[in-house]
């Protein structure tokens, strides 16, 4: 185990780590267009998800969302995406599925700032915020959406408890994320005991690793014009480039990423 992932087991230094990734990752692809953070989504054969020309750049990023958010009718809802990164995910959901609101939070106020300038959709706001501590009263909200991020959470029981405080009843958690083979047991207990039923749930690794394939030369070409040379390795980490760390973990099932829908009483 590397320094770096000693440091990212521990949950305070995690946060603590991601809280200077971000802004840093913000600022180096500044100009680049990249308004997803998130992996990739392909299924065999290919989704053909009907897409605007502007949005085919980002085809698997953009099928990622799509299948979590579509696993129920978001329209005329009024909706939260917890860690929106680069608000590529929360400006395709509010302009194709049409929710009656949609915000899009985050820690990274770098981030934010570059959501609010890219991101000019009717319905659509950004707010800098903590997943642990959400900004919105009890049972103020029909979704809730967390798409590969809560693998950064010092607390995942603490934030499963703040999704089940910010729904209504009947409102659902439209969930996707990863966790290597020694972080699953706690990770499917904490799921275990939230106050929310689970709906359906999926193992969606062999498709996140087809949109990682699917990604790769555009990730890599980024990682090398973009990034420090001592950073290319954490970079085609968390580009989840064939070769990387993650993306043999995933083909060898040392690491799950699956996709959920909950339903809260």
């Amino acid at each position: 185990m590397s320094l770096l992932e000693r440091l990212l087991s521990v949950g305070c230094v995690r946060k603590a780590i991601w809280r200077l990734w971000y802004p840093f990752l913000t600022r180096r692809l500044r100009g680049e267009e990249v308004l997803f953070l998130n992996y990739a989504f392909e299924t065999n054969p290919p989704v053909a998800l009907p897409l605007a020309p502007e949005d085919e750049p980002n085809r698997a990023c953009i099928q990622l969302y799509h299948h979590v958010a579509s696993q129920v009718e978001l329209h005329g809802k009024n909706v939260l995406e917890v860690s929106c990164g680069h608000g590529g995910g929360a400006s395709w959901i509010t302009r194709t599925m049409q929710p009656a609101s949609y915000t899009g939070l985050d820690l990274n106020p770098t981030g934010i700032r570059f959501c609010e300038q890219r991101h000019n959709v009717a319905g659509l706001r950004f707010i800098q915020g903590d997943a642990q501590r959400l900004p919105f009263p009890d049972a103020s909200l029909d979704a809730v959406i967390n798409v590969e991020a809560s693998h950064c959470y010092p607390d995942f029981p603490g934030f499963l408890a703040e999704v089940a405080r910010v729904l209504r009843p009947g409102g659902h958690f439209l969930y996707a994320d990863f966790r290597f083979r020694d972080e699953i047991a706690a990770w499917e207990s904490a799921i275990a005991a939230a106050r929310m039923e689970i709906v359906q749930t999926r193992n969606i690794g062999p498709e996140v690793l087809r949109g990682m394939g699917c990604n790769a030369a555009r990730s890599l070409t980024l990682i090398h014009e973009r990034l420090p040379r001592f950073l290319h390795s954490l970079g085609r980490d968390f580009a989840g480039v064939p070769g990387s760390r993650v993306y043999v973990a995933l083909e060898t099932d040392e690491l799950s990423y699956r996709s959920w829908c909950f339903r809260k009483a």
